[in-house]
């Protein structure tokens, strides 16, 4: 592109999306950016930096629901000052909420990007980004590449695969499909930050954090810098055009190496229940993770009284998906292939503690329980 790309942010509010937009600000990468979520920035408990990234002279806020056509259809009208249409559409909008029905999650990710994907063709959009998950099947040995076999073990992931399929049904239209693991990083509420908090409350109760399964299950992650930079590259190259890409950092995470972070950052010991043991949860699971949540939600929620907190987005809370025995493992030599470095290549305590930092200045987690 002979000049600066305008963008159309899709979900633009959401954990990715305001990363995205700092990301694209801070860098001058786009001459307009218009960000469109049908929550407001003002209660999306952004912090100072991402705040000031909505302030950016450049930066269009549009509040629309995307699953309504009429909406998603005025969310890609032209900027109203320059005329100019979008070059590139990110969409980071999904319905993520845990616990919901399948009609739910049919409506809020596969009608949504179907809208989106539509409204984009219709205004010829130079390239369409569909952030799609890496919970599309499981594998403990060997990390799965982008023309896996497919088994998706999240609602959310089932639906996220038709959006795939239907993409790469559609001729002579310009996408990229990014599949992403556990997304950490500043400004984090479902990924890594129930466990984060999790080993804090245990921390209080001065007791052995104990978890199902064993330390060998594969959690694969990538920081949310990553995450932006990445696609952006993406969405500017040709290469990447109609193509498929893990996300993923080179730390071949898993459950005993994330515990291990935190057991160092809340001085905890940490204990598994181990195959046999949380083999015997499968037959109540429901019951399992009702149990798990009591115990952690009620201190949480005296830590926060004791801290002064009485309004924090920031949750213990654990959905049976989350306790699954199913392996994230995803590899991204198609990534490096492309040309992309990782910024950070595997998961460090300083990157832990700068999530909980960012949240403990916007007092939003216990200072009582910081390290």
């Amino acid at each position: 592109m002979s000049e600066k790309p305008t963008v159309l942010l899709l979900g633009g509010c959401g954990f990715i999306g305001r990363n995205l937009l700092t990301y694209l600000v801070d860098n001058n990468l786009s001459a307009e950016i218009r960000v469109v979520d049908k929550t407001p920035p003002q209660m999306a408990w952004l912090n100072a930096k991402q705040s000031k990234a909505f302030e950016n002279e450049k930066v269009d806020f549009c509040s629309a629901n995307l699953i309504n056509a009429n909406s998603c259809k005025n969310a890609f009208v032209p900027h109203p000052t320059t005329g100019r249409s979008w070059d590139i559409v990110i969409n980071c909008a999904a319905e993520t909420r845990p616990n919901q029905t399948d009609a739910v999650y049919k409506e809020g990710i596969l009608k949504l990007s179907m809208n989106c994907i539509n409204e984009s063709v219709n205004v010829q959009a130079k390239r369409y980004i569909e952030l799609s998950s890496g919970c599309i099947n499981s594998s403990e040995k060997t990390p799965l590449r982008e023309d896996c076999k497919t088994d998706p073990w999240t609602a959310v992931a089932k639906q996220k695969l038709k959006v795939e399929k239907e993409l790469q049904s559609m001729e002579n239209f310009s996408y990229t499909i990014v599949r992403l693991p556990i997304v950490y990083g500043i400004g984090d509420k479902r990924y890594l930050m129930p466990r984060i908090i999790i080993a804090a409350i245990y921390k209080h109760l001065n007791e052995v954090m104990k978890l199902l399964w064993n330390d060998a299950m594969r959690l694969a992650t990538v920081h949310v810098d990553d995450v932006c930079a990445a696609i952006w590259q993406l969405a500017l190259s040709e290469k990447a055009n109609r193509e498929i890409y893990n996300i993923v950092d080179d730390a071949e995470s898993t459950q005993g190496s994330i515990s291990d972070i935190l057991g160092d950052i809340f001085s905890i010991n940490i204990d598994y229940f181990g195959i046999v043991m949380s083999n015997l949860t499968k037959l109540s699971l429901s019951d399992t993770v009702s149990e798990i949540n009591d115990k952690h939600m009620e201190p949480w929620a005296e830590i926060c009284q004791q801290n002064g907190l009485s309004n924090t987005p920031l949750t213990p809370y654990l959905d049976e998906e989350q306790l699954y025995h199913k392996h994230l493992n995803l590899d991204n030599s198609k990534l490096k292939e492309f040309g992309y470095q990782l910024k950070h290549p595997k998961v460090t305590n300083e990157l832990v503690k700068a999530i909980i930092d960012d949240y403990v200045e916007q007092k939003l987690f216990p200072k009582s329980l910081v390290f």
